[in-house]
């Protein structure tokens, strides 16, 4: 989740020399040849391309601090921007997306973009890790919304029986059948402890809670597919500071994925507050796929 928008990246590698031996022949020959040794060319594999995939209430410039870290590291990477229109069009606008990209893929999602990539990576063959950073790793039936309420904590409302969480400001507007759908926004006077658990200054906060990217009643509730964790190695960052997601919740879906997890002392936003700290996971996973 979060700020206006920046994105790409790419990687460097090491090799391996192999060198061949000279043997000598000895006899009573007046005289023979000797092969020159010769050195394999060097190969390497290519570092995987990173994925950076928003959630709600931010953009993918969310990502500038981690897409820095990682193309400084040589990998290439992109952020390609979720919709936040409906689980099932956001998951095949990325699986689309992926079919894209040569190679090896990481991918990595922030909240509601865990549900995304859950989605939208089941069958590709090229996605060969899976990061979730404060993120929704949903079952087949489950939303982010039931999650969110699965265990207490959230900030996101206090009171649980509210047809709209009190810290969200709903927008009616016109589909393209019609039809009316609903877009939430984050209020700005809580957004800076909801999304960041009040580790940002105000002045920042409330640059990015005025270009927060709303995201629709209808995506949180969609029910989610088959998901790619039963088949694809993931990761976790559990923000113990987590004022949207409790860490609770964080925790069971980062167990019942049996994710490879880290715990750290951040907030929702651990991609804005601690870009080195989720930068260092993503290379984690990324060096699985060499």
């Amino acid at each position: 989740m979060f700020h206006r928008r920046t994105l790409p990246i790419a990687i460097t590698a090491t090799a391996v020399v192999l060198a061949a031996s000279v043997t000598t022949l000895a006899s009573a020959t007046p005289a023979h040849h000797t092969t020159p040794a010769t050195t394999a060319p060097t190969t390497s594999a290519p570092k995987p391309t990173i994925v950076l995939v928003n959630g709600a209430w931010s953009d993918s410039a969310s990502w500038s601090g981690v897409v820095k870290r990682l193309q400084d590291a040589g990998y290439p990477v992109a952020a390609p921007p979720t919709e936040l229109r409906s689980l099932s069009g956001d998951s095949a606008y990325l699986a689309s997306y992926l079919r894209t990209i040569q190679g090896p893929i990481v991918l990595v999602g922030q909240s509601y973009g865990g549900s995304v990539i859950t989605n939208a990576a089941t069958g590709n063959g090229s996605v060969r890790a899976l990061v979730y950073i404060s993120a929704f790793a949903p079952d087949v039936g489950e939303s982010a919304a039931a999650l969110t309420a699965k265990f207490p904590g959230t900030h996101i409302t206090d009171d649980p029986n509210a047809p709209v969480p009190t810290a969200l400001s709903p927008v009616p507007f016109t589909q393209a059948d019609g039809s009316t759908g609903i877009d939430l926004y984050a209020n700005a006077d809580q957004y800076r402890d909801v999304f960041l658990s009040n580790r940002l200054d105000n002045a920042d906060s409330s640059e990015l809670a005025a270009t927060q990217s709303p995201v629709t009643a209808a995506a949180l509730g969609d029910p989610s597919g088959q998901p790619a964790w039963k088949t694809i190695p993931s990761w976790y960052l559990v923000s113990d500071d987590d004022h949207l997601i409790p860490p609770a919740a964080e925790r069971f879906m980062a167990t019942r994925a049996h994710a490879r997890t880290i715990d750290a002392d951040t907030p929702h936003a651990a991609q804005v507050t601690n870009p080195g700290i989720v930068t260092s996971l993503i290379e984690q996973a990324a060096t699985t796929t060499r």
